[in-house]
């Protein structure tokens, strides 16, 4: 039966289909008439689409919001259009992501939790279902020109690789031009980037900066678009790398913020609040809530710990601010090419409320504490001098993250303001004539996608690439627009983090810390124990005043309302591990590497993410290179994995193998080869027996050529639950990213000999 496409409205049914003609009998092309090209366009009017989105940064950093940070490029936008002081966000990345793009609920896109957490849940598979297409998939076909530049952190992390399937690649999801990394971070100096689907390597420039690279190539793509093709308006999606960590600011930003947090985080908060309450960001009277007790009183910390954590903050505020202004020089583009204001800006301060990774002392690099070594103060000390530059991969300690939430607390992971609140400014002078003024009414990202459809004048498709669509569950915000006292619209939303949750109606929320985001176990053995907090945010907007004893018949309410919240939108079984679900074996999701215990490595293949190559963490393996070496010798790396913050080489110098092992950028262990290797064909081996006991323990590795053992040596610390996900790549070769060991050039590190192929086999 063919598709009756007379139950639907123009645009309901994607892509549109060209008009049929009827057979031509006529041979003679000069005595048929020629049709119109068949060509999609926009309607009339439609306005021209950039979406900002930063990363991690809390509610109040931005001085539009109060904060303590130079934001002038927002501050600027706002004055000419409306801040959303009431807008909000999923608790962690991908699903924030994934809700901004399609304006349906984080479970609805299958993204619970982190894209690299997934499970085989429903609700948490990692990938978008194909019920569910995307904001820019839904405008390329209405003739958009769509883009997106910077951090792309929601494809499966099983299709990551050259392998693919690409399907789920920004390239695939509507956007026709994607530049950027694939992954959660990216290290700022040296990022292993993706130009579409091909992988563009590591840039080989000393003075390189990914916020500077991304905003030159978006200013590159517009003024192409509008030279070629200027009746077409474009999408734009720039998703900064600032100010997710690391927090590694060109150098010149390293102490712009000199001095201005000696005060701590505790006096931060209190003028930020003092700040919003003059401003009017927040209503007069709001109270702010107390720290959790985990975070100490700034005035009871040593000389020594002040001294670090106001460097942290110091360094991450020159960040954020380098941020701002590199959007601003995109914006400037924009408005020099005469496109500004037929552009419907949408800049969002933030996916997820601030960082938790550098837990309660902050860190150098920041896969020490995801690797069970925590950094405390008296190591700090000794790296501030390289604190924020391309040898640190550092993350503020999680007091400035509770600053930033003012006047609420907490950050990352939680479903209580500073987890969920985040600032929000929208500009279009052909859209609306309030200018310099806040909107109140609640909104969430889901609202973003069909406020654009609506602003464009495009209607919700039903059918997209044969595939029937859920409804969008967001909202249109338009209704606001040039009525600041219209009643709210968006009236009930859900939030859910491994186990922390939250549920909002009218008003009132109802919410559960779980799982704090530095604690290793939740704090309760059931869901049915945990214990509940209740608010009315329109007199408590900081979430100061906990109603749940005083009003029980409410949170019951509200309770309820979130077990049918739940289960219409998928969100059943919420899952409460936190690292374990790292392990896909363990979390259930598939795994490209599957059951194998070896893995056959050719010459050329680079820029492997740890998602993608054989586990080499916290086990026995035997690593076996058979190569070629010329003539003279050879030097360079044969295979390694990891970089500058913790990972292994394998390589040759002075015509000898060498394994270096770098723990955590704190201790490096070096296993030397006593003999030369032989010209012709030769079979280097590396042999590591893991001690065993639990992770991040020590081992004994070996050397040997053609099976004379050559060299041995302890590994005494070793990286027991992540190098760095998508941070760094194995390659074989060479040690294309930031390099493993100072003992080889960090760009001229390649093999000079020939490498037929490598073997990593587990011995376990």
């Amino acid at each position: 039966m063919s598709f009756d496409y007379s139950k639907y409205k123009h645009g309901e049914v994607l892509p549109f289909l060209p008009p049929k003609h009827d057979p031509i009998t006529e041979p003679d092309w000069r005595k048929v008439p020629q049709p119109k090209p068949f060509i999609v366009r926009p309607p009339k009017g439609a306005p021209n689409v950039l979406i900002v989105l930063l990363d991690q940064t809390s509610y109040s950093d931005p001085s539009t919001f109060g904060g303590a940070i130079k934001f002038p490029t927002l501050d600027k936008l706002a004055a000419e259009g409306l801040t959303y002081t009431n807008f909000h966000c999923n608790s962690l990345c991908s699903p924030s992501r994934t809700a901004l793009l399609t304006g349906r609920n984080q479970h609805q896109n299958s993204q619970s939790a982190v894209v690299d957490g997934a499970t085989s849940y429903p609700g948490d598979t990692g990938v978008r279902p194909k019920t569910v297409a995307p904001l820019a998939e839904i405008l390329r076909q209405w003739g958009y020109c769509t883009a997106m530049f910077g951090k792309s952190h929601e494809t499966p992390p099983w299709e990551t690789s050259v392998a693919g399937p690409f399907d789920h690649w920004p390239a695939r999801q509507g956007f026709e031009k994607f530049y950027g990394f694939i992954g959660g971070e990216k290290n700022l100096f040296s990022p292993y980037l993706v130009d579409g689907t091909t992988e563009l390597g590591v840039p080989r420039d000393p003075d390189y900066h990914f916020s500077v690279d991304i905003t030159n190539k978006a200013i590159a793509w517009i003024r192409a678009t509008r030279s070629l093709a200027p009746d077409r308006p474009f999408m734009m999606y720039y998703a900064a790398g600032g100010s997710h960590p690391p927090h590694t600011p060109p150098k010149e930003w390293l102490d712009v913020y000199k001095g201005k947090f000696n005060q701590g985080w505790d006096k931060l908060r209190e003028e930020i609040l003092e700040r919003q309450l003059k401003m009017g960001v927040i209503p007069p009277g709001t109270k702010m809530a107390p720290n959790p007790p985990d975070i100490a009183k700034w005035d009871d910390l040593p000389d020594d710990a002040k001294e670090v954590l106001s460097r942290q903050m110091e360094v991450y505020a020159g960040y954020c601010e380098h941020t701002d202004r590199e959007i601003g020089r995109l914006v400037q583009a924009i408005d020099d090419l005469g496109e500004k204001d037929n552009t419907i800006i949408v800049y969002i301060a933030g996916d997820n409320g601030g960082t938790a990774i550098g837990a309660l002392n902050g860190t150098f690099n920041e896969w020490s504490n995801l690797n069970g070594a925590p950094e405390d103060i008296e190591y700090l000390k000794t790296r501030m001098h390289e604190y924020g530059g391309p040898k640190s991969y550092p993350n503020y300690a999680v007091g400035w993250a509770m600053a930033g939430s003012t006047p609420a607390t907490w950050c990352i992971n939680a479903c209580q303001g500073g987890g969920q609140n985040q600032g929000m400014v929208i500009r279009w002078p052909k859209g609306f004539k309030s200018k310099g003024e806040y909107r109140t009414q609640y909104a969430h990202f889901i609202d973003i996608a069909p406020t654009i459809l609506e602003a464009a004048g495009i209607p919700e498709p039903k059918w997209v690439n044969g595939v029937e669509q859920i409804p969008i569950a967001g909202t249109p915000m338009a209704y606001s627009f040039d009525d600041a006292k219209a009643k709210d619209r968006h009236t009930v939303q859900y939030n859910e983090c491994t186990g922390n949750r939250s549920i909002y109606k009218d008003g009132w929320m109802a919410c559960v810390m779980h799982r704090a985001p530095w604690e290793s176990r939740p704090r309760v053995d059931s869901y049915d124990k945990d214990t509940w907090e209740l608010y009315y945010l329109p007199d408590d907007f900081g979430q100061a005043n906990d109603l749940a004893k005083k009003e029980p018949a409410k949170l019951k309410e509200l309770q309820e309302l979130f077990h049918q919240e739940a289960i219409k939108f998928g969100v059943y079984p919420m899952d409460d591990r936190s690292f374990e679900r790292l392990n896909a074996s363990v979390a259930g999701r598939p795994d490209i590497m599957g059951d194998r215990k070896e893995m056959i490595l050719y010459a050329g293949m680079t820029g492997m993410a740890e998602n993608v190559f054989i586990d080499t963490l916290s086990r026995s393996l035997t690593v076996t290179a058979d190569i070629v070496i010329p003539k003279g010798g050879a030097k360079g790396v044969l295979v390694s994995q990891g970089g500058l913050f913790g990972g292994w080489s394998l390589y040759v110098k002075d015509n000898k193998p060498k394994l270096a092992y770098n723990w955590l950028a704190r201790e490096l262990y070096e296993i030397e080869g006593s003999e030369a290797l032989p010209e012709g064909k030769v079979q280097v081996v590396y042999d590591f027996d893991y001690d065993g006991g639990g992770p991040n323990k020590g081992g004994t590795g070996s050397l040997s050529i053609n099976g004379k053992k050559v060299g041995e040596g302890r590994i005494e610390k070793t990286h027991g639950a992540v190098w760095s996900l998508a941070g760094e790549t194995a390659d074989v070769g060479v040690d294309a990213y930031s390099p493993v060991t100072e003992d080889y050039d960090a760009w001229d590190n390649a093999f000079t000999g020939e490498i037929v192929e490598i073997r990593i086999r587990h011995k376990d």
